[in-house]
């Protein structure tokens, strides 16, 4: 591990265009670490941050809230943004360099090329918000070329995202290792999301069911249960305990393909995502 000074000492440089991303790279110690984001930082950020810095000589932080992954208009529109709050923690977290482009510098004018991925994209979320993706893994792609560094991090929450970005990774020959750090939670176990400021306070309450579900289903496969079925079925009458959750699905599939399972020989991943309200949470559980 690096030996540098401490976070709260270190000034953060914003950069808003390629040229002056490339500018300011070609100046900066390597190894270097990417966080890529969408703004509305929490502590979830700050900890994938903290791990960049500890782990690279040079942390650079994103700030893109990217409209090729929203398929409804309004839910791009509702995403929160404070982007001078956003530095400051960048700054806080030991950030060197923020990343905050337009979206007409991310995507050119004439920009017509996807990234899509291909059968790990599809089930789950990929099923539940078709285009998502490929509007992700189009970002990711350029962040990492732009960027070019060594490694990147991305929270387990978004499990599959991860999985994407890999693929992704892997089949364009991009060198940027992909790091995942585990989700980081409120005291009461709901993951830490930028979604979760549009929770009412009654969804505030319910929401926290997700990881009860999980760790049910989680202690019925320490005690031994295999059915796939039977898991799903668990992760379901724990959310049916909630009147104010709505589950859009739930799933215990193989961690390498994301297919369901019927019988669960060896890792797997419990995942779900349930709606309170008009905000879509989601969360998962790896079986080792």
């Amino acid at each position: 591990m690096l030996t540098r000074e401490s976070p709260a000492a270190r000034e953060v440089r914003v950069v808003r265009t390629r040229a002056e991303l490339r500018e300011a790279l070609s100046a900066a110690r390597r190894p270097v670490g990417l966080v890529p984001t969408m703004g509305w930082l929490h502590a979830g950020h700050r900890a994938l941050i903290e791990r960049a810095q500890a782990e690279n000589a040079t942390t650079v932080v994103s700030i893109f809230v990217n409209p090729k992954q929203f398929g409804d208009p309004a839910d791009l529109e509702r995403y929160p943004r404070n982007e001078a709050r956003d530095v400051e923690i960048c700054a806080e977290s030991g950030a060197d360099l923020v990343f905050a482009p337009s979206v007409e510098e991310i995507y050119p004018p004439g920009f017509d090329t996807s990234v899509h991925v291909g059968a790990i994209a599809e089930p789950l979320e990929g099923a539940a918000r078709p285009g998502h993706f490929d509007g992700v893994a189009t970002v990711v792609a350029i962040l990492f070329n732009l960027v070019g560094a060594e490694r990147a991090y991305f929270g387990q929450k978004d499990a599959q995202q991860l999985l994407v970005i890999r693929q992704m990774a892997r089949d364009l020959a991009i060198a940027t290792e992909v790091v995942a750090h585990p989700t980081v939670r409120e005291p009461d176990g709901l993951a830490l999301s930028s979604r979760n400021v549009h929770l009412t306070p009654e969804e505030r309450a319910a929401a926290p069911v997700l990881r009860r579900a999980l760790l049910a289903a989680r202690a019925r496969w320490e005690a031994g249960e295999r059915s796939g079925e039977a898991l799903r079925q668990e992760l379901r009458d724990v959310l049916a305990t909630e009147s104010l959750a709505t589950p859009e699905y739930v799933s215990a599939a193989d961690t390498g393909t994301l297919q369901e399972l019927d019988h669960l020989a060896g890792p797997a991943l419990l995942s779900m995502a349930v709606q309170f309200g008009s905000t879509r949470l989601i969360d998962n559980e790896l079986l080792p």
